[in-house]
Order: C-alpha cells, then structure tokens, then sequence
C-alpha cells in the first residue's frame, strides 16, 4: 500500500472537561498523541470553554452542547484532519437538544462521536435511551446506503456480552447490561458493524469505565462500554489496523479508547 499513513483515533469520556484539565488533560493528550480526539462529556455550555479547551496547539474543535440543561452531556471533537464537513444537529429536536453527537464527514469514511443515554435514571430514561439508539442505527443505515464508511465511537453505556464486565449475574437487571440493551449492540452486528476491540482480541478482558466506589479501578472491576464500532468494509480492505483500551490514563472514571487505521 504505498504512501500509507497510519491514523490514531482517541475516543473518551472525560466526565467533566473543566474538571479533567486539573488532572493533566493536556499533558495526556500530547502524550497520546492523536490525529483526532472525541470526547464525551464535556458538561459545558459554549460561554464556559476557556481558550486552552477551544484551541489545542494542532487541532481544531468543534462541539455540541446540551440546551436541555447546563453541566449535562456534551460532545467535542478535535482533530488535525480537516473534515469536508461537520453536523451537530441532526434535525431531530427530542435527541438533539442533550448535545450528544458530532458527524464529521471525511473523504474516506464518516466518523461518529456519540455519548449514548444512560437508562438507570429511570423508566422514562432506559426507554429514551432505546429511542436514541433507534433513531440512530436508522440514520447510519442512511449513510450505508449512501456507500458511506463509517467509524462510531463513544461511550454506548452498554456492556455487550459477560467478558464485557467484572459482574454480570449481579448486574443482569441493572441498565446497561439488561438483555433488551445488549440485543441492540447484537443488531449491530447483524447489522454488518464490528466491534473492533473484540475483532481483534476476542477472549481480552479489558475494561474503560470504573465506579469511583470500593476501589474499583485498582481492582480493575467494572465496564467495556467505551466502543470503536466500524462498517466491514474497512476491515475487509485493511484500513483497520488496530483497536486498544488504555487504562494508564487516569483523569476521570472512563480511560480513553482508541483506533488506528491506515489511509
């Protein structure tokens, strides 16, 4: 494949942007080194971004915010790539006033950063939670069919199968990791979408969001709900080269996760 470039692709919900960045945000970032970042949680509105959130030297930003409440959800993206274009309003006003997804349209592929609802809130939730994703998978299926190559990511609040977390008897009727949840991350794969991490190392366990109770982090006792799932045809032709979760940055209770793919 000549003149291949290899792309880093970070995603991370950093539960918090204001807070993250007292805990060494811009120093783990450089040490990560991505061409693009999405993160997921930035709980702001935009007259609360400082200049040092808005600019990172070699990047350009771009968000949604949620207009449903303050200090709530939020979506951000940086990247040195510059995209043929980016939409933070998919003309839907029930899930888009959360401020949960960014499309950015590349010429190879289009990649979606997405912060999934959490459904333990309550009935309401776990079944707005089902909606969102509803209304989701019918959107991407657009783009499919539209011969687009599409790269999701973010943080989908949901642990798909056992290997995905520390306890799933205990959590089997908890949101998260309730069967009518994992069926729709099995529909993705039926679907056509890989789950990368798992395509790559199937029996791995490995997690990226820990409970900031009982130790559970040093006890590497939680959640896989952080995901890079991709169209088969970028497997198919290569272009995915790797998928990884790195639980040495510390900063909020998710670690980042992220793809390496080759262009």
């Amino acid at each position: 494949m000549a003149d291949t470039k290899k792309i880093k692709i970070l995603s991370w919900n950093i539960n918090g942007l204001r807070a993250i960045v007292k805990k060494e945000f811009f120093e783990s970032i450089k040490t990560l080194a991505p061409d693009i970042l999405l993160l997921q949680e930035t709980k702001l509105q935009e007259d609360q971004r400082t200049e040092p959130m808005i600019n990172i030297p070699g990047y350009e930003s771009f968000w949604a915010y949620s207009t449903a409440k303050k200090g709530y959800s939020g979506v951000a993206a940086y990247t040195a790539l510059k995209p043929e274009k980016v939409t933070t309003s998919l003309a839907n006003p029930r899930f888009d006033n959360e401020g949960r997804i960014i499309q950015l349209d590349y010429e190879d592929f289009t990649l979606f950063n997405v912060y999934f609802p959490n459904g333990q809130m309550s009935d309401e939730r776990l079944q707005y939670k089902l909606d969102f994703y509803e209304w989701f998978l019918e959107h991407i299926q657009k783009l499919r069919k539209e011969g687009k190559s599409l790269i999701i990511t973010g943080d989908f609040n949901i642990a798909h199968n056992e290997i995905d977390l520390k306890n799933p008897g205990p959590n089997s009727k908890r949101s998260g990791f309730l069967r009518i949840e994992r069926d729709v991350l099995d529909r993705m794969l039926e679907l056509g979408y890989v789950d990368t991490f798992r395509h790559f190392y199937p029996d791995q366990i490995k997690y990226s969001w820990w409970s900031y109770r009982f130790n559970a982090r040093k006890n590497n006792a939680e959640w896989r709900i952080d995901y890079f799932f991709v169209t088969r045809d970028l497997i198919d032709q290569g272009v995915v080269d790797n998928a990884f979760i790195d639980n040495d940055i510390f900063g909020s209770d998710h670690c980042p996760v992220g793809l390496s793919i080759l262009l």
